[in-house]
């Protein structure tokens, strides 16, 4: 039975305590990967959990983050999602697994085929409910506008990344559900302490932020004083946890979306 089929009946909570103490089988490889991602099932109380297991051991070495620790990144931008409230990460735990310990989260089937988030146009000016990225290069040197669709769902992302300062918000880690969620996956680079924010969404860099991103931060900078500051502090280093903070203060003090800093190239490579 294909994973769209069997995930709803499973739903969220279920599927946490699935991943953390489920059966679990791999069953095979995601191709194209930088790092080992391997497709495997969890059995869990008479039932079949598809999910996506990225064992440390299969990590390859980055100049700029410390080695062996893509796997408890991921499950960090978990916990910050989840004390959003927008739930736009899929639940994602810390784990032995075949391989020994690494991330494993749920499987997430992109089931909206109609899902236009992201464009590319001749025009000058984006189009009414787009918000413009800038220029990228396509075929024979011809250049065209960047665009992303002007989705609160991309919002919240935009602002999720800029808290946990992704460095790595390309087009393939989007995935609209059927049910009309979207969720957002691969935070291995991530919560460095420099500023490393590399993303697709730069459409509202530099506009307000929107009251209920406003909210959601003043709640996330209590939480983060609290349980959540002592859930990070055991997965990523202090003065990442730090950071954290500092970036949510820093964000409510401007009440703005950031931008690109010009210390790094704003948009990750390959895009998509």
């Amino acid at each position: 039975m294909p994973a769209s089929e069997r995930v709803p009946e499973v739903g969220l909570s279920a599927a946490t305590a699935a991943l953390a103490d489920g059966e679990l089988t791999v069953r095979g490889r995601v191709q194209g990967a930088s790092n080992a991602v391997l497709y495997c099932e969890i059995a869990h109380e008479g039932r079949t959990v598809p999910c996506v297991y990225k064992p440390v051991a299969g990590e390859r070495p980055l100049w700029d983050f410390p080695d062996g620790t893509l796997a408890q990144r991921e499950v960090a931008a978990y916990l910050v999602s989840e004390a959003t409230g927008w739930g736009l990460v899929p639940p994602t735990v810390l784990r032995d697994g075949p391989y020994g310990e690494g991330m494993v989260q749920l499987w997430i089937e992109s089931a909206d085929a109609d899902a236009e988030l992201l464009a590319l146009t001749d025009d000058d000016e984006p189009a009414a409910g787009w918000k413009a990225v800038g220029e990228a290069q396509v075929a024979q040197g011809r250049t065209a506008l960047l665009v992303h669709a002007d989705d609160q769902r991309l919002r919240r992302l935009a602002v999720l990344d800029a808290v946990i300062n992704n460095a790595d918000r390309k087009g393939g880690h989007l995935l609209p559900a059927a049910d009309g969620r979207l969720y957002g996956i691969d935070h291995g680079v991530t919560f460095h302490t420099e500023d490393k924010l590399r993303t697709l969404l730069w459409g509202w860099a530099g506009e307000p932020l929107p009251a209920e991103a406003v909210t959601v931060l003043t709640a996330l900078g209590a939480a983060l004083d609290g349980g959540l500051g002592e859930r990070l502090t055991s997965l990523i280093t202090l003065a990442e946890t730090d950071a954290v903070r500092a970036r949510v203060g820093r964000l409510l003090e401007t009440g703005l979306h950031p931008e690109p800093s010009g210390l790094w190239p704003p948009i990750p490579w390959p895009p998509v």
